[in-house]
């Protein structure tokens, strides 16, 4: 079954509360949380307060995506904030195992993340760790950009690779959900599944309807 992630970067931050029981609601499965420092990508959002906020809000799982320089600093601030999941870069963990230990040591599901220029095949080794793999279909930064399909490539070698490798666990977990974020509607959706994503973020398509149950089923394909 897909899965939707509304990414809270195009919500209403007046009314943050209101627009995460909405989504939930209207059938979300996971709240997206985008963290940047403004340092590995060009823009500042929020920090471990707004995901305690989050968690006040919503039951719902909360995916919290670390775009940030030296993740292993703020791991258990996020974890202790109320994050089911959380994804680190490739390209900004300095050593991704002991990252991905620290998060499960801190009793959250990990995940890993590739931007759209990095070859998947960079976080192979570590599929056997993680909850999931999100792959980029933007540069991190900003909402609102164009879908990028090189990254449905990316998607297919993916699905293969876990397909293709059984054993791939870690700990009580299944294999390694595929997760995109970046430029996903209606039309895109489509495609990324098509390629073998399990789970959409989606942003604008979402928070920008006037239908927001309607926005999420569309995606889902039903």
């Amino acid at each position: 079954m897909i899965k939707v992630a509304p990414s809270i970067l195009s919500a209403d931050f007046r009314n943050l509360e209101a627009e995460i029981k909405k989504v939930e609601a209207a059938g979300a499965d996971l709240i997206h949380i985008d963290v940047m420092d403004g340092h590995f990508v060009p823009n500042i959002t929020i920090g471990p307060l707004v995901v305690r906020a989050c968690r006040r809000a919503t039951k719902l799982p909360l995916d919290v995506h670390l775009m940030i320089e030296n993740p292993d600093r703020y791991i258990p601030d996020f974890a202790k904030a109320g994050a089911d999941l959380i994804t680190i870069h490739a390209e900004t963990s300095k050593s991704l195992d002991e990252d991905i230990e620290l998060i499960r040591q801190n009793n959250v599901k990990p995940g890993v993340v590739v931007n759209p220029a990095t070859p998947v095949e960079k976080i192979f080794h570590v599929l056997d760790k993680v909850a999931m793999v999100l792959v980029m279909s933007v540069n991190p930064g900003f909402a609102g950009q164009k879908f990028m399909p090189e990254a449905l490539g990316k998607v297919r070698k993916l699905k293969d690779k876990i397909t293709n490798s059984p054993h791939l666990s870690v700990g009580n977990y299944k294999p390694p959900e595929i997760e995109i974020d970046g430029g996903i509607n209606l039309e895109t959706a489509k495609e990324a599944v098509k390629a073998g994503a399990d789970i959409l973020v989606a942003g604008s398509a979402i928070f920008s309807s006037k239908d927001y149950a309607q926005a999420i089923k569309g995606l889902k394909g039903q």
